[in-house]
């Protein structure tokens, strides 16, 4: 009896992509390389970060903040452990992104947070953007 050809076949092979959904649109993607500072959890990709002026170093970006860190200047690109200490990363400094699969610090207002990232070129969409309520 012979072997029907699907995808569970001895030999074959089958590669699918999943999209975390974290980017929400056809704008050019545009990464920096930055500093985040020593954290005692790991920072997780999409996490909104901000910047501490005095040493420079990505931080997560907290509304209520008056070090820098309050102004947000890009999302995670990849999962960072700074546990050990000070951890250079990957950060999008450009770009459209679902605020549903984004780690946003609780203390922002969505209206506030919205034009906030959009003077840092970071677009915050969520799956409803574009519907008619």
């Amino acid at each position: 009896m012979p072997i029907p050809d699907y995808q569970f076949t001895p030999g074959m092979r089958q590669t699918v992509f999943v999209p975390d959904q974290l980017i929400a649109g056809n704008l050019k993607l545009v990464t920096d390389r930055v500093t985040f500072a020593q954290a005692s959890s790991p920072l997780l990709r999409g996490t909104l970060m901000g910047r501490i002026d005095a040493t420079g170093l990505c931080v997560p970006c907290v509304a209520t903040a008056n070090d820098g860190s309050q102004n947000p200047v890009g999302v995670v690109v990849h999962n960072i452990d700074a546990s050990a200490g000070n951890t250079d990363g990957q950060l999008y400094v450009m770009g459209e992104f679902n605020s549903r699969y984004m780690t946003i610090d609780q203390s922002w207002q969505d209206d506030a947070l919205r034009a906030a990232c959009r003077k840092a070129h970071l677009f915050i969409k969520d799956s409803l953007s574009n519907d008619i309520l």
